[in-house]
């Protein structure tokens, strides 16, 4: 278990908030690859909570992006209320998403934020080539990093907003029938990251729709 200064913090969006922590000497991490933290508070240092790493090995900090929920006892709503001089604990590194090359990215909410540091590697070291991505959230207000994706990834990032409550607005979610209409090869590799029912419907859609289960990333 490792102990990290929290050196600077702000929002995002109105529910979603960066934090940059100090990075240990030597600690080296994937693309992809998560933590488990906690808070360095009485009460609260057995309480871990997943989060992905969205910094690059290279940068001399790291960069967690998390949303916030409106539950005094759970983590994320403490986590609100701690800033720069607070401490998380680091209690180990894991992974399930891992780049394995070009493919589809498909995100629902903060299930970007594994795909955040791929796509920064990527772009970095001039390899972001046939990738896409779609991004699912209620409304242009709850998207992380804009204008980052937009610069990484231009015309391939495509937005879906399920609730977004202007006039004119035709609400779209991303189903069997939005796949059909957005995605022209399903021989492809697809990387699926948000909700547990988002991950399961959109993985289940697409090997219906003829990808091989082998080459979904989840």
């Amino acid at each position: 278990m490792q102990k990290l200064k929290i050196l600077n913090t702000q929002f995002l969006t109105h529910n979603v908030k960066q934090f940059i922590l100090e990075k240990p000497t030597g600690f080296v991490y994937r693309p992809g690859q998560s933590g488990h933290f906690s808070i360095n508070l009485p009460g609260w240092e057995d309480k871990t909570r997943p989060f992905s790493f969205t910094s690059l090995n290279d940068w001399p900090y790291l960069e967690l992006i998390v949303k916030l929920y409106d539950n005094p006892q759970g983590v994320t709503y403490q986590l609100n209320k701690i800033n720069a001089g607070n401490e998380l604990l680091l209690h180990d590194v894991f992974g399930t998403i891992e780049y394995k090359g070009p493919g589809i990215f498909i995100a629902g909410g903060t299930g970007i934020t594994p795909f955040i540091s791929i796509f920064r590697a990527l772009f970095y070291s001039r390899n972001l080539r046939n990738i896409g991505l779609i991004y699912s959230n209620h409304s242009d207000s709850d998207v992380i990093m804009g204008e980052e994706l937009f610069k990484m990834l231009g015309a391939a990032y495509v937005n879906v907003f399920t609730r977004q409550g202007v006039i004119g607005f035709r609400e779209r979610r991303i189903d069997k029938r939005f796949l059909v209409e957005t995605i022209r090869d399903f021989d492809t590799r697809f990387y699926v990251c948000g909700p547990k029912d988002f991950t399961e419907e959109i993985s289940t859609d697409l090997i219906s729709l003829g990808t091989n289960p082998q080459s979904l990333v989840v």
